[in-house]
C-alpha cells in the first residue's frame, strides 16, 4: 500500500521515516549526554576522596577481619578495589612511623603529634579532666595493628577522625554499655558494631507516603510498633544511663543536640544502643560555636534540633548557656513511649516524674541535685516494676 509523502515534498521519504530518524537521533543524543554525566561523576568521586589518609590494603584487612569481604557482591568488591587502589601493582611509599613510646631519636616527632592532639582536646573540651590521659588513650586507639607504634598513616587517620564528635565520644565511652563499639577505621572511614533495631520505635515508610501523613497521626501510629511495656522500660533505663554517662563525665559534659527516636536503637536483648551520635557535642565546643551568633529571637540560637540558648536582645547575640539539659530532652522523648501501655498501678507516679523531668532547666538553682534525684527516681520506679518479669 502506498504511503503519503510529506506535504510540499517531491520524491522524499515518507513522514513516518523522518519521525523515526528524529527519535533515533534524540535517543543517541540523550545516552551520549548520560554517559558524559556518569563519567564526570565517577571522576569527581574518585578524586574527591582523602586517599592520602588511607592505605587501601589496610582497609581491606579491616573489612576482611570483620568477616564481610566474602559476603560482598563482586561489583562492590571491584568498586572498592578501584577506590582503594588495590591489585593495580601500585607501590606504596615507604612506611614512616611515629613511635608510640618516646625514643631519644624520635621524641620530637611523637611529641609534636601529642601536642597537636592535646591542643585539639583543649579547644573542644576545655580544662576538663585529665587531657594527657586522654591523649595517651587516643595514641593507643590509633595504633590499629597493635604493634606498639603509630605509623604516619595511622596518625593521619586518627587526626582526621578526631575532628568528628561521634568518633571522639566512642573513644571516651568505649567501655560503656550503651555506646556502640568501634570495630576499626581507615582514613576518615570508621566501622561501628551492628545494631539490630535502628530506631526507638516506629515503622519505616516510603518518603512519598510520609508526605501525606499528618505529624500527629504519624506519632500515634509509631507508638503502635513498639516492644512490650517491660521491654520498653528496659530500653528507657538504658537511655537514662547513657544520659548519666555523658553528664559531667571524666572529660566534661556532652550535650545531646538531636534527641530523636531515629538516633536510638537496641539489640536483641533490648539493651539501648546509640546508633547516631554525630550531634552529641562537648559543651565547651558548643559554647564556642554558638556564642556571639547574630540573632533576632531565640529561634536563631539553636544548634542541631535540641540545643537551644537565648537571644540577648540588648546585643542581638546568642548567649552560650543551653536552656534545657539532656535529661529533660530524654524524658520528653520517653513520655509517650512509656505512658502508652504503662501498668495502672504506676502510671500516675510515672507521669508525674516524667513531667518533673521535662521541666528541668539548666539555669535552675540546684539543678545538678534535682537532675540526679529525678534520674534516680525514674530508674528505681522502672526497675522495681520490671525486675521480676521475663521480658526484662
Amino acid at each position: 500500500m502506498a504511503r503519503s509523502l510529506c506535504p510540499g515534498a517531491w520524491l522524499r521519504k515518507p513522514c513516518y521515516l523522518q519521525a523515526r530518524f528524529s527519535y533515533v537521533r534524540m535517543k543517541y543524543l540523550f545516552f551520549s549526554w548520560l554517559a558524559v554525566f556518569v563519567g564526570s561523576w565517577i571522576i569527581y568521586v574518585q578524586y574527591s576522596t582523602y586517599t592520602e589518609l588511607c592505605r587501601g590494603k589496610d582497609c581491606k584487612k579491616i573489612i576482611m577481619y570483620l568477616g564481610i569481604w566474602d559476603n560482598l557482591p563482586g561489583v562492590v568488591k571491584c568498586q572498592m578495589e578501584q577506590a582503594l587502589h588495590l591489585d593495580f601493582g601500585t607501590e606504596l611509599e615507604p612506611r614512616k612511623e611515629i613511635v608510640l613510646f618516646d625514643k631519644p631519636t624520635r621524641g620530637t616527632t611523637v611529641q609534636k603529634f601529642k601536642e597537636m592532639v592535646y591542643s585539639l582536646f583543649k579547644a573542644k573540651l576545655g580544662d576538663q579532666g585529665n587531657l594527657s590521659e586522654l591523649v595517651n588513650l587516643i595514641l593507643t586507639v590509633a595504633d590499629g595493628d597493635k604493634d606498639g607504634q603509630v605509623s604516619l598513616g595511622e596518625a593521619k587517620s586518627a587526626w582526621a577522625l578526631l575532628q568528628l564528635n561521634e568518633f571522639l565520644l566512642m573513644v571516651i565511652l568505649q567501655d560503656k554499655e550503651h555506646t556502640p563499639k568501634l570495630m576499626g577505621f581507615c582514613g576518615d572511614l570508621y566501622v561501628m558494631e551492628s545494631v539490630e533495631y535502628t530506631s526507638l520505635y516506629g515503622i519505616s515508610l516510603p518518603w512519598v507516603i510520609e508526605l501525606f501523613i499528618p505529624s500527629g497521626f504519624r506519632r500515634s501510629m509509631d507508638q503502635l510498633f513498639t516492644p512490650s511495656w517491660p521491654r520498653k522500660a528496659k530500653i528507657a533505663i538504658g537511655l537514662l544511663e547513657f544520659v548519666e554517662d555523658v553528664f559531667h563525665g571524666p572529660y566534661g559534659n556532652f550535650l545531646m543536640c538531636d534527641t530523636s527516636a531515629k538516633n536510638l536503637g537496641y539489640n536483641d536483648k533490648y539493651d539501648l544502643k546509640m546508633v547516631d551520635m554525630r550531634k552529641i557535642v562537648p559543651e565547651t565546643n558548643l559554647k564556642e560555636l554558638i556564642k556571639d551568633r547574630h540573632c533576632e529571637s531565640d529561634l536563631d540560637c539553636v544548634y542541631g534540633t535540641d540545643c537551644r540558648t537565648s537571644c540577648d536582645q540588648s546585643t542581638m547575640k546568642c548567649t552560650s548557656e543551653v536552656i534545657q539539659p539532656n535529661l529533660a530532652k530524654a524524658c520528653q522523648l520517653l513520655k509517650d513511649y512509656l505512658l502508652r501501655g504503662a501498668p495502672s498501678e504506676i502510671r500516675e507516679e510515672l507521669e508525674k516524674q516524667l513531667y518533673s523531668c521535662i521541666a528541668l532547666k539548666v539555669t535552675a538553682n540546684q539543678m545538678e541535685m534535682e537532675h540526679s534525684l529525678i534520674l534516680n527516681n525514674l530508674k528505681t520506679l522502672l526497675w522495681k516494676k520490671i525486675s521480676y518479669t521475663n521480658d526484662s
